[in-house]
């Protein structure tokens, strides 16, 4: 009987909660977690950890990359406050230092966006069975892109990003495992590898060259 009616309250507030228009949110300021990158043609996808400083607008990728049946590990630190971009391969403990062109997104349903829908990942028919989310869509205006957005509505934690870029295709972005907060906050310092590199003037990154 408890069980019973522990479903019916769910159902209930879920359903609430669905009536309710959901609003352009802004996630936490301080994130990390895991997360995959696959691009449109199959031909590159990865998997690796993520931290996120909104505060100070610095972003730090670790992950593994499969990319034309290679597989790599790329570290990528990225300090938008220094306008600095920096390539790690600790395996062969090699450090590259770009100029960062790309402005700092926070993890953010834009104003301008327009609703999807909202859905429930997952079931209702039992508690913790399922997750409410927003999806949302819009254009960037800079990068000539459309994105879809999925976003928690408890939260605001990202769940999925999708992207179209004239020069990539579409992206795809899953986020999970994520946690607020930074456990190390030394993951946002240069490694000591990074010490002695110098500005390349040739090159220029943005945030996409993290990953392609």
């Amino acid at each position: 009987m408890q069980l019973w009616l522990c479903c019916a309250l769910l159902v209930f507030v879920a359903g609430g909660c669905l009536a309710q228009k959901p609003r352009p949110c802004r996630s936490p300021p301080l994130l990390e977690g895991s997360l995959t990158v696959t691009a449109q043609n199959g031909g590159y996808s990865a998997y690796g950890k993520y931290a996120y400083d909104a505060i100070l607008q610095r972003v730090r990728f670790g992950e593994f990359v499969h990319h034309d049946n290679k597989t790599l590990i790329r570290d990528v630190l990225l300090l938008y406050r220094e306008h600095v971009m920096y390539l790690i391969n600790p395996k062969n403990k090699t450090c590259q230092k770009r100029k960062l062109t790309s402005q700092f997104h926070p993890m953010k349903i834009p104003c301008n966006s327009t609703l999807l829908g909202q859905v429930v990942l997952g079931s209702l028919s039992a508690p913790g069975e399922g997750l409410l989310v927003n999806s949302w869509t819009g254009e960037a205006s800079e990068d000539q892109g459309r994105y879809i957005l999925t976003f928690t509505e408890f939260g605001c934690l990202p769940v999925s990003v999708l992207f179209n870029r004239p020069k990539t295709g579409w992206i795809v972005m899953s986020f999970f495992n994520n946690i607020r907060g930074i456990k190390e906050p030394s993951v946002f310092f240069p490694p000591p590898i990074c010490k002695n590199a110098t500005l390349d003037t040739e090159e220029e990154g943005d945030f996409f060259s993290a990953f392609f």
